[in-house]
């Protein structure tokens, strides 16, 4: 065999061992297992039973259960306006083990509560923006007001002493309602209550003038007529309610959601993060979940990780901007 036979046989027996290897490595790669699930989930939801977190934790814990069959325990832990459940799960195992089903509060609460005891955008992962949906522009049935309009041109006169409620301070409804006198020049009084079943009553009693809620919150005193629906607060109108006009029609630009998302603690691994938003989105898809979404006038997220991501940052930033500009805290 002449030298530049063997010398081409050694250059090609090179490259075989080098393509196996790397056959050999993306084999392995390929055939690696899966970043599997902890067989028992937590989902804690930082509110008590029976409210939407409650619902929607439950509803999703059972299709992640069926999914990948494991157990799924919805575990409430209410207190501090969601701050109590929110530091566990802050603070637990970065493993999967442990979620956190919570709401738009958790961007409010960040805005204004500095004492935090986590991080809202450093100390968790966020997996998916479950649902979101628009809010309402709500009066009293007493009140003249018909129209979006109407109201804000009595508002603007502080003479008229509009009063509107909310659940509490810092509550989506507080915030919506500064958000308002903010972009529209508004200078309703807010007055906090201990729950927004308390003012509801208010408003039905002719107290209060104005509120912005959830429908749910509402649906009973909307069906009697109690309580007027003027607008929604979506930045367009809402299918569920096609006949109300979006807020933005009068004060452009205005836009609010209430929102619900799934929130992992720092450091879970991506794999778990990205297979859990994955079967979220899945699960939202279904006729089950989406029915249960539209009872509440949401809809399913569809967001990826990392939009649901950017999502949380720009809603804790937008709250923090208000909250800074409007001087609204609870320390």
């Amino acid at each position: 065999m002449s030298q530049h036979s063997s010398a081409l046989r050694s250059s090609v027996l090179r490259s075989l061992v080098v393509a196996a290897a790397a056959s050999g490595c993306l084999g392995a790669s390929l055939s690696a297992p899966a970043q599997e699930l902890p067989k028992t989930v937590r989902i804690v939801v930082p509110f008590s039973p029976g409210g939407s977190n409650d619902l929607f934790a439950r509803a999703i814990g059972q299709k992640l259960a069926r999914k990948f069959n494991i157990a799924v325990i919805v575990d409430n832990r209410p207190g501090a306006g969601g701050a109590i459940g929110t530091e566990m799960v802050a603070r637990a195992e970065p493993d999967g083990a442990t979620l956190l089903l919570t709401s738009v509060s958790f961007a409010t609460n960040a805005a204004v509560q500095k004492n935090l005891s986590y991080d809202p955008l450093k100390s968790f992962a966020p997996v998916a923006l479950l649902a979101r949906g628009p809010m309402l522009l709500t009066v009293g049935s007493t009140t003249p007001y018909k129209t979006t309009a109407q109201y804000l041109e009595a508002a603007r006169d502080a003479k008229n002493q509009i009063n509107y409620g909310s659940a509490g301070i810092g509550s989506i409804g507080h915030m919506g309602g500064e958000l308002l006198n903010a972009m529209a020049g508004t200078q309703a009084l807010h007055v906090p209550y201990k729950g927004i079943s308390n003012a509801v009553s208010d408003m039905i009693g002719g107290n209060l003038q104005m509120m912005v809620t959830t429908a749910a919150s509402v649906s009973g005193p909307l069906k009697a007529g109690n309580i007027r629906p003027i607008a929604v607060t979506s930045l367009e109108r809402s299918s569920f309610t096609p006949d109300l006009p979006a807020v933005s029609e009068v004060v452009p630009g205005f836009s609010l959601d209430v929102w619900w998302a799934v929130l992992a603690p720092a450091k879970t691994p991506q794999a778990i993060v990205d297979m859990l938003n994955a079967e979220i989105r899945a699960a939202g898809e279904s006729p089950e979940m989406s029915e249960l979404y539209a009872r509440e006038s949401t809809e399913a997220g569809k967001l990826t990780a990392a939009g649901s991501a950017t999502f949380l940052a720009e809603e804790i930033g937008k709250w923090r901007r208000l909250a800074k500009d409007r001087s609204i805290t609870l320390d």
